[in-house]
């Protein structure tokens, strides 16, 4: 859905949107439901609200498919795209994180994958406690445990290991 500027009342907007939105890193699609004000001062558009979204991950230990909810809160300024000053880098500052340019209309499925990305882990856990797969013989260590050595040498430093055992002696 896209919110021409020109049609913003002088009294605001009030959005209730249920969509599809499509992520790169998320196996499915998500289906986000979003409950938003959208309010017009002078040049700048206030976007403020909250969207909710469900989203099938995968454990970054394990490998497991699992499904998370988000409840994300929504404050957005936009500025006009003329007041971009063009050419000139500089380092993004903690109070221009919600800031974003318009030219003639917002993309709310732009704002929504945005704000689902901010508010992702970037290694999600199916758990906290997930202890992950064994490196050796591929157990999920979740379910059950395996009989591989603990004590296994990286075999890059196994001259390492001859030294120090010829020093033992």
């Amino acid at each position: 859905m896209k919110i021409l500027i020109a049609d913003i009342p002088d009294e605001g907007l009030e959005v209730d949107i249920t969509e599809k939105v499509s992520l790169d890193d998320v196996s499915q699609p998500s289906t986000v439901k979003a409950r938003l004000d959208v309010t017009k001062a002078e040049q700048e558009i206030i976007i403020a609200g909250s969207l909710q979204a469900e989203l099938q991950l995968q454990c970054s230990r394990c490998l497991r498919d699992f499904r998370r909810s988000l409840d994300i809160p929504v404050n957005v300024v936009y500025h006009p795209l003329e007041e971009e000053k063009k050419g000139e880098r500089h380092e993004l500052m903690d109070d221009e994180m919600d800031l974003g340019f318009y030219r003639d209309e917002i993309d709310l499925q732009e704002l929504f994958r945005e704000q689902i990305l901010l508010n992702t882990q970037m290694k999600p856990l199916c758990d906290e406690q997930c202890k992950g797969i064994c490196p050796h013989c591929g157990t999920d260590l979740n379910i059950s445990a395996c009989d591989c050595s603990s004590r296994q040498t990286d075999p890059r430093l196994e001259v390492l290991r001859k030294l120090f055992d010829k020093g033992k002696e």
